[in-house]
């Protein structure tokens, strides 16, 4: 008996350690959730991308438009060379840059679709010195969209985002999503958890979660737990693809399941069961783009018969502020 004594206080010495260990991380590392490695746009990235556009017969051109804080966001606006007046916009994961979207966008310059790669705010070439992962961007998008509709005159706009980029165009009320979270502190107990069980996340290491979400809510001057694409289905009816890799320990499928069971819309959930983090594509690439078409189709015909109103409808600036691309 004592020495299981010895042994729960032993084990309550070091659990107790492990947290107060936790709570000190989170309250070093918090800031720089904000601040997420930018990839550089390198000339060899642009180089693959040209191949890559010439491959399926498109052309390429750099395109800007100004956010409604001033921040400028830079990317590509790809024009098929027979179009079918839809136009889609591509949204890239954290520590990413537009060139990460390429092979989404192929695939879609074939089937007629323009397309739309923009570096997020403080990812790849784009202005902004914090990332918040869908509450500054969701306008981004909106500012993105109306220069679009100027220019172009889309028939209409979807959106097709991968991991941070999934979050921020559910958020934005987009249409498919890879890999999304379900919200900014759920997910934050996977990666407290080390990825291995956001059990750990939500207990042992619950300390570094709220201390680094402290952080985020006062360096980004936002709160938190109101970066939820969860809470944003909840509120639109809008129609939404989820993918989700079975595989994924990066951001579980629970979260895709969240966001499904949340939706008020139309709603489509794809698991993919071998693929790993936004490797659905790479795992059954000819299944990825039927289900995508597919469902753009879909989509445009619900909006087409009045049923529900066309994707981009749902995400103008109310504002209604008019920003064109510029080189």
């Amino acid at each position: 008996m004592r020495r299981l004594r010895i042994v729960l206080i032993v084990f309550g010495a070091l659990a107790l350690l492990a947290s107060a260990l936790s709570a000190l991380v989170g309250y070093q590392e918090g800031p720089w959730i904000l601040r997420p490695a930018r990839r550089p746009l390198i000339p060899d990235l642009i180089s693959e991308a040209d191949d890559a556009f010439r491959a399926v017969g498109a052309t390429r051109e750099d395109i800007s438009v100004r956010a409604p804080d001033g921040a400028v966001l830079r990317g590509w606006l790809g024009t098929p060379s027979t179009p079918n007046g839809d136009w889609v916009l591509l949204l890239h994961g954290i520590a990413d840059n537009r060139a990460g979207m390429i092979s989404y966008a192929s695939f879609l310059l074939r089937a007629g679709y323009g397309v739309v790669l923009m570096d997020s705010r403080a990812q790849g070439e784009s202005d902004g010195g914090l990332a918040t992962y869908g509450w500054k961007e969701r306008y981004d998008v909106r500012v993105i969209l109306d220069a679009l509709e100027v220019r172009e005159h889309p028939r209409d706009i979807f959106l097709l985002g991968e991991s941070m980029g999934a979050s921020i165009a559910l958020q934005a009320g987009g249409v498919d999503a890879e890999s999304p979270f379900s919200n900014l502190r759920e997910v934050s107990y996977d990666y407290a958890g080390l990825h291995w069980s956001p059990w750990l996340g939500e207990t042992l290491f619950r300390p570094a979660v709220f201390f680094a979400l402290r952080a985020v809510d006062r360096e980004g001057e936002f709160r938190a737990d109101d970066v939820s694409p969860e809470f944003a289905v909840a509120t639109r009816a809008f129609p939404i693809l989820l993918i989700c890799g079975g595989a994924d320990r990066t951001v579980p499928c629970r979260h895709a399941w969240r966001i499904f069971d949340a939706a008020v819309g139309p709603k489509r959930l794809w698991i993919v069961p071998d693929a790993g983090h936004t490797q659905a594509y790479g795992v059954a690439p000819a299944q990825f783009e039927r289900r995508v078409l597919d469902f753009f189709s879909a989509t445009a015909a619900r909006a087409g018969s009045g049923k529900q109103k066309a994707p981009h409808s749902s995400i103008r600036d109310e504002r209604g502020a008019r920003f064109g691309f510029a080189d």
